[in-house]
């Protein structure tokens, strides 16, 4: 789909879209079916009218309306994509419905736009990186972590259970429900918060009956205790680096262990100083997107919120209960969130402009193929599936800016964190931004979880 772009003055744009012959014929059958589903035509049961009938009942400017009613708003958006805009506001269509399915058509669409961003020099910006130290306390975790894998389990009849030890329990419900010889290690939270503290200091054959919150009511289950048993840690030694990992030695295993932790926080280190680049050159090029962008952005981010609540069971309105705030005030993060989302975003577009960034459909399907066949999908299916919806173009974007953050990260000058902490504290107003924990954008997805 090509579009031509024609600057009006005031950050308004006028796009003349071409809309291919096959994506208008797409249209048609699509707006036809639809209209077969949902007009009544006597003698014809919904959804089975020929389209020819549907044709001479209705006449082709009826179903060619649909078609481009219901196609607009997606071609639109598609060619904005294209064009490299940011619209503002809903555009206003010009166009004259197709005359035929199987011949391109033309539409003009007129729209305020989001003004374009003017950025600084980035080479010249300073960045604090912190370097990447393993605290000994994370190498002593994953070592205790590596005794606990590989503990024995002894009998531990002659002692109350305490937290870290195995129970085995008959567990039976007032209804006379049981569950027999039910393994559970305490402190692992298998068992309802009220059970497992009742279960510390238990003995070998006692019996509770323990009572517990349930979302609006209480009930109380019988609980035996059958057996328990403590762990006996290894020692860490040579021994335990044979048994437990591939190396021959103690100091094998944990200068192993420090390697990877080390990799761990490096990855974590850039992460964190790609922000922080973005963040500076956002600050330092006084990035100011307009309020639709960010409503926008907050509602897609809400959606995205909501969702991910949805998923592990959990309504909204008790996620507000369970942490003390109130919606507008949830909303009010949403916003900083959006902004400087939004923000960094056109930052990056700015830069990828200042470059003459592109990526090829090449670059996208690779990505795509990736991604698919990570998820186990058809990468032929969902490549076919994006082209025919034009969300190819939001992947497209998603590369460029990926491949714009990397210029900024790689060409900003990195400083010891030391140094950028006394700087930021000496505060000026336009070192002021959200303070709000955010994720970088990634072209994986634009959803919070």
């Amino acid at each position: 789909m090509e579009a031509q772009l024609e600057e009006l003055g005031s950050d308004t744009v006028r796009l003349t879209v071409d809309v291919p012959a096959h994506d208008v014929h797409h249209a048609v059958e699509h707006a036809t079916s639809d209209l077969a589903s949902s007009v009544k035509i006597p003698g014809f049961r919904p959804g089975k009218v020929p389209p020819t009938i549907l044709l001479q009942r209705l006449g082709k400017e009826r179903i060619y309306a649909e078609a481009v009613d219901s196609h607009i708003s997606g071609w639109f958006w598609n060619a904005a994509a294209r064009a490299r805009i940011r619209p503002v506001g809903q555009p206003e269509f010009e166009y004259e419905l197709p005359t035929e399915d199987d011949a391109a058509w033309q539409f003009k669409a007129t729209v305020p736009v989001q003004p374009k961003v003017e950025i600084v020099d980035w080479t010249d910006l300073e960045v604090g990186r912190p370097e990447a130290e393993v605290p000994e306390e994370l190498v002593v975790q994953e070592l205790e972590a590596l005794r606990e894998s590989v503990a024995e389990l002894v009998p531990a009849e002659d002692r109350p259970a305490q937290e870290g030890d195995t129970l085995v329990v008959d567990i039976v419900s007032p209804a006379g429900e049981a569950q027999r010889d039910t393994v559970v290690e305490l402190g692992a939270g298998r068992l309802v918060e009220e059970v497992e503290t009742a279960l510390v200091g238990a003995l070998a054959g006692e019996t509770k009956t323990v009572p517990y919150e349930l979302a609006d009511s209480t009930a109380s289950v019988e609980i035996t205790v059958k057996e328990i048993k403590g762990k006996v840690l290894p020692e860490l030694d040579d021994e335990l680096a044979r048994s437990a990992s591939e190396f021959d030695t103690i100091d094998e295993l944990r200068a192993d262990i420090e390697q990877r932790l080390r990799e761990h926080i490096e990855a974590e280190i850039e992460d964190a100083f790609r922000a922080n680049a973005v963040d500076a050159l956002v600050t330092a090029s006084k990035v100011a997107p307009a309020g639709p962008l960010v409503e926008s952005r907050t509602r897609e981010l809400l959606t995205g919120f909501i969702r991910s609540l949805e998923r592990r069971g959990i309504a909204p309105e008790t996620y507000l209960q369970l942490t003390g705030r109130t919606a507008e005030e949830l909303t009010a993060s949403m916003q900083l969130e959006a902004a400087l989302s939004v923000a960094r975003e056109l930052a990056l577009e700015a830069v990828a402009d200042k470059l003459g960034l592109d990526v090829s459909d090449d670059e996208v399907k690779a990505l795509v193929r990736e991604q698919a066949e990570a998820a186990g999908e058809d990468a032929d299916n969902v490549i076919e599936d994006l082209w025919n919806h034009g969300r190819h173009e939001d992947l497209r974007e998603d590369l460029r800016l990926r491949a714009a953050l990397d210029r900024v990260a790689a060409e900003v000058k990195p400083i010891p964190m030391e140094q950028a902490q006394a700087r930021d504290a000496i505060w000026t107003p336009d070192k002021e931004k959200p303070e709000t924990e955010t994720k970088l954008w990634t072209p994986v997805s634009k959803e919070t979880a």
